[in-house]
């Protein structure tokens, strides 16, 4: 059977690169070669056993490459053809997905419902850092790549830019609203975009490094706090002159930014949440008024699907967003390893690193 390098999950603390089998092709699915994927977040709460998902699992859930092989009953597509596929990969006819909620795509046991069943790479099954993907339920996934653009250009598009930009969506931001974005990493820097995008005209991005601050205010942030040197919350308060934030995003996952988050925000304003948690969060008394505030807590998992992916492309194609400077670092699949201690210990200003396979 022929073999395929890939990124293995060995245990926590350990992923690797070995060798695995190239996955047969089912009927709906469709082979693609790797040629280029990045590192996620995700992937380093997984790395350090944060995020459990089974050993022997290949990783990675943002794959840009060519179609190898279709399945059979796939159409509307031609093999050698350039493509992306989400991080999300519903299937488009499971109750989540005909109700709207395609990144909670799954299936239903006797205890309920899954949640995050449509994030299916790198957790419930074999991602993309390898050579090869099998992307399940093809024709609902795969979005064919415009001429004209690389593959870093769309590299963001499968999971960090789509997930930036659902937390301004799924903020509800208006034109005219102020708001507040917590961490500047790969998602936080999509959330700012994001928000401008979306109609924010005053846009405040809190980081503690002065690199990423820089590229906040490249990408929309009207004003930047360090978080090293200055209190964030005293800070927007004193920017906003006591009104609050309409809107604040969460896009680091820790009790210390959910909290401040809530404490920035006005009256019936609305904290949206991206972030990652890997512990309890605890909900302070006054910062959300006993409960009678009017706030709204939502969360978001990356929006999937490939009329996405198709609408992420359409921006970058329209040059209303251009994401290619977060790509820092660039890697062979054969030193993935090193790319994973690079990024893990966000080392040397690293933001987003490219993989090559």
């Amino acid at each position: 059977m022929p073999k395929m390098k890939a990124a293995i999950f060995i245990g926590p603390g350990r992923i690797a690169l070995d060798e695995k089998p190239i996955p047969e092709v089912g009927p709906l699915d469709a082979l693609v070669r790797v040629t280029t994927t990045t590192i996620c977040g995700t992937d380093v709460h997984i790395l350090k056993g944060e995020y459990p998902v089974r050993k022997g699992l290949t990783v990675g859930h943002e794959p840009v490459g060519i179609i190898e092989k279709l399945g059979s009953a796939v159409s509307g597509y031609n093999e050698g053809q350039r493509v992306i596929a989400g991080a999300i990969t519903p299937s488009g006819h499971s109750h989540a997905s005909l109700s709207g909620d395609h990144a909670q795509d799954g299936v239903g046991t006797p205890h309920g419902w899954k949640p995050i069943g449509g994030w299916k790479f790198g957790n419930t099954i074999d991602g993309c850092q390898a050579e090869y993907v099998l992307v399940p339920d093809a024709m609902a996934n795969l979005a064919p790549v415009p001429d004209g653009l690389t593959d870093e250009q769309v590299l963001m598009c499968p999971d960090i830019m789509s997930t930036g930009f659902a937390g301004a969506e799924s903020g509800r931001i208006r034109i005219g609203d102020t708001v507040a974005v917590f961490a500047q990493g790969p998602i936080g820097l999509c959330a700012t975009a994001g928000a401008r995008l979306s109609g924010a005209t005053t846009i405040i991005g809190i980081d503690g490094l002065p690199e990423r601050l820089e590229i906040a205010r490249r990408l929309g942030a009207d004003y930047v706090v360090n978080f090293r040197s200055a209190d964030p919350v005293a800070e927007i308060m004193r920017i906003t002159n006591g009104r609050g934030v309409d809107v604040a995003i969460e896009a680091l996952g820790t009790q210390v930014t959910f909290e401040a988050c809530l404490r920035v925000l006005r009256p019936g304003g609305t904290l949206s949440s991206l972030g990652v948690y890997s512990s309890d969060l605890k909900i302070p008394l006054a910062a959300f008024a006993a409960g009678l505030g009017d706030h709204k807590i939502v969360t978001t998992l990356c929006p999937g699907g490939k009329e996405r992916m198709r609408r992420l492309m359409d921006m970058i194609a329209s040059h209303r967003v251009d994401l290619k400077p977060m790509v820092t670092h660039r890697f062979k699949l054969d030193d993935i390893e090193a790319a994973y201690d690079l990024f893990a210990n966000q080392r040397d200003g690293v933001l987003k690193v490219a993989i090559t396979p």
